[in-house]
């Protein structure tokens, strides 16, 4: 019997291979081909039967391997060839990760996709580092906004946000930290609370918290870099000191398959 052809666009979650979906696992021990991006855990690839054919597809050192047309096709390519393509992604796909991009482009040719969610950066870093993204009493709703649209401009909605009273959740932000602090400093106050948390739920995990008018200064003495999730608002200064740094129960334990 011919199995049915599939592309499964999933989330590898935020960096923790530990922190992957069972769905995720199950997907992964049957997929043929496996499209993967450069902020995936090595690890999950372990998963993957040995005929598997891996193929990297991701960004390294700011250089793009593949243009996002290019990877569209080879998608496509591999998905009529074998019966199970897994593409798979850092984070959640639907969260800043162009995966609706790529579902319409394999529905559009007539393939049969699957979405497997996955933890986003945006929800798992502030958690990480013990803070809450809602707390009661402290703040209403937050927002989850890119810092840089793919001209290179600051987001447009970080204005937005700005002006509200939500914590905002910065995503591909750290190019534009310096504009982002001041302006939050203009639209809020000079001591509005921010964390920066870099790699997080990996064992590189770093992370600070300052207020808006030092974060700038307090990133660079501390070296922090990419990639690295955002924090503003009230909710930074509800972070316990008691809560550790996120560590991962993968860097104690084999991972098996």
């Amino acid at each position: 019997m011919v199995k049915e052809r599939k592309v499964i666009i999933m989330g590898a979650g935020p960096g923790d291979p530990d922190l992957i979906s069972v769905k995720g696992v199950k997907a992964l021990k049957q997929a043929d081909v496996i499209l993967y991006d450069a902020l995936v855990a090595p690890e999950l690839l372990e998963y993957a039967a040995p005929q598997c054919k891996r193929v990297f597809v991701g960004k390294r050192k700011g250089k793009k391997e593949f243009s996002q047309d290019e990877i569209n096709q080879l998608i496509v390519f591999y998905a009529i060839r074998h019966a199970c393509v897994v593409r798979l992604k850092g984070g959640d796909p639907f969260v800043f990760g162009r995966g609706h991009e790529e579902l319409a482009y394999v529905t559009r040719r007539g393939l049969r996709a699957e979405i497997i969610p996955g933890i986003s950066s945006a929800l798992a870093a502030p958690a990480s580092v013990g803070i809450p993204l809602t707390k009661r009493g402290v703040n209403e709703s937050f927002w989850v906004v890119t810092g840089t649209l793919s001209s290179g401009e600051i987001g447009h909605d970080l204005f937005l946000a700005a002006q509200s009273s939500a914590t905002v959740v910065v995503l591909m932000g750290m190019s534009q930290l310096p504009e982002i602090a001041a302006l939050i400093s203009k639209e809020r106050s000079p001591d509005e609370p921010m964390a920066i948390v870099q790699n997080a739920t990996t064992i590189n995990q770093k992370s600070i918290t300052a207020c808006a008018s030092t974060i700038v200064a307090e990133a660079a003495l501390q070296e922090i870099g990419t990639p690295a999730v955002i924090v503003i608002g009230k909710v930074v200064t509800e972070r316990l000191p008691q809560v550790s740094q996120f560590v991962s129960v993968h860097a104690a334990k084999p991972l098996t398959r």
